[in-house]
């Protein structure tokens, strides 16, 4: 029998600054999907919130002259204000890492692990970047900084810490990665990774020293140390459903879909997935890794470079459903891609204004016009109905722009139906002829809007609400910009 349960999360945006475009994309991607699984009669757990703990929070905060607890809920609560205005569903779940029960989870983790004998403490020597908060090899860097943050200087950290035992888990990986073909997607990511593994594994400092940096949850057993921010973290998609104090809560959502950028992929598909092993936990079944959004020239856009895009000023000019429609459809799922001003304008009166808004506006005037109705009976059995086999696919896949190209190519077969059959000239000669052709569209109509509920629900509902209606539309579904 078929599990119908299902559990997808984001990662956990770090609120050392303001949310950017690069995180309503894997918002708005990972809600679509659970939209869709939602209406495939799946009971859905879609989970995000807050990384709060680590050196970058403690310096911000330090700077800011507020405590580091007021820091990150502050920012934790802006961060919440704006899902709704991405068209997040309402029953996501949004877990902080400061909230206790992920406390007592972290310290649970930390427990098991060290009693399987995979943490253990030594000293240390080794060039860190505070942006990634990842220890850096000599290999790993350009001209001695960071290619991710190439303007913030690395620190040497020479100190006393815990460590994970990762050099023990290269076999165990590679069996896992064998078994699971399709665990990281797209495959040329999990070439990536499986190549990283190949390459042998060093075991990672998983502390720091409470006297340095004492923004973190407390090692069990160790006042003087807390944990690293990275170990923490992760442990929020077990602790986010219960782990370990509410286990049939657990049993009945894991494994997850973890919706991912490149960059997170060493730490989703790797370390965190050899600390589930290291604790006797199943392993998560798939990890989603997105491309980049780019600015101008393709140059990656950086919290730490200052060139990020607020989402809400995308939403203030053109809309939740547009910045959705950009981040589905124009921005590909898996390879970098360029958000510029003018690639969003263009799109916008290309797709949304003279596609989408224009034949929604066109059918309605007709059916009101000629006195043309679906019967409500009509709606909601097309409404009912499955999805479409190739619709499906693309969502299983991942390639959630071909799901939108799906609709549009929809679009524009009821613009050629249009053309074709020109019931606007039709009805002059024949009503009935034009009748039914409106009918065809009104249906094509609601189809649209079914294949839009994931993917764009407030335009699917007004949609759908236009035509149960049989009105002209009073105003434009989306006004072109000049």
């Amino acid at each position: 029998m078929e599990n119908k349960n299902y559990y997808i999360t984001t990662t956990l945006p770090y609120v050392n600054a303001e949310a950017h475009i690069g995180h309503a994309l894997e918002f708005v991607r990972a809600d679509a999907v659970a939209r869709f699984k939602k209406l495939q009669g799946y009971n859905v757990f879609f989970n995000t919130g807050t990384d709060e703990h680590g050196i970058k929070i403690f310096n911000k905060a330090k700077e800011t002259g507020v405590t580091p607890q007021a820091y990150v809920d502050d920012y934790a609560n802006r961060l919440k204000l704006l899902l709704p205005k991405l068209g997040m569903m309402e029953d996501v779940n949004f877990i902080r890492t400061t909230d206790p029960e992920h406390v007592k989870s972290a310290q649970a983790f930390w427990k098991k692990c060290a009693e399987s004998g995979y943490i253990e403490k030594k000293k240390y020597s080794v060039k860190y970047c505070v942006g990634c908060e990842l220890e850096k090899t000599n290999s790993e860097l350009v001209n001695d900084c960071c290619p991710e943050h190439p303007n913030m200087k690395l620190e040497l950290i020479d100190e006393e810490n815990y460590f994970f035992k990762f050099s023990s888990f290269q076999e165990k990986l590679q069996k896992f990665y064998k078994a699971n073909p399709d665990f990281v997607i797209p495959s040329f990511r999990f070439n990536e990774i499986k190549a990283f593994v190949d390459r042998g594994l060093s075991d990672f400092s998983i502390s720091r020293l409470k006297s340095k940096m004492p923004w973190g949850i407390e090692v069990p057993g160790d006042s003087e140390q807390v944990m690293y921010v990275w170990f923490d973290a992760l442990v929020n998609y077990v602790s986010a459903i219960g782990w370990p104090s509410e286990m049939e809560k657990f049993n009945k959502w894991w494994p997850v879909i973890q919706y991912c950028g490149k960059d997170n992929l060493r730490q989703q598909s790797a370390m965190w997935q050899a600390m589930l092993m290291s604790v006797g936990l199943p392993n998560s079944k798939q990890i989603i890794i997105n491309g980049f959004v780019t600015a101008e020239g393709g140059v990656k856009m950086s919290k730490s470079l200052g060139n990020v895009i607020n989402p809400l000023d995308v939403i203030g000019d053109y809309g939740t459903d547009t910045l959705r429609y950009f981040v589905l459809r124009e921005v590909h799922p898996f390879e970098d891609t360029p958000f510029t001003a003018s690639h969003l304008k263009e799109a916008y009166n290309a797709n949304l204004a003279n596609g989408l808004g224009n034949l929604t506006s066109r059918v309605l005037k007709m059916a009101e016009t000629y006195g043309v109705a679906l019967p409500e009976i009509e709606i909601t059995e097309k409404l009912e109905e499955g999805f479409p086999e190739k619709f499906t696919t693309a969502f299983n896949e991942y390639k959630l722009n071909s799901a939108m190209d799906f609709v549009w190519n929809l679009i524009s077969e009821s613009d050629s139906y249009i053309q074709r059959e020109q019931p606007f000239k039709k009805v002059k000669v024949d009503p009935a002829g034009a009748a039914t052709d409106v009918k065809i569209l009104l249906i094509n109509l609601v189809t649209i809007s079914k294949l839009l509920q994931p993917l764009l629900p407030e335009i699917s509902e007004k949609v759908i609400a236009a035509v149960r209606a049989g009105k002209a539309l009073a105003t434009p579904l989306f006004m072109r910009k000049e």
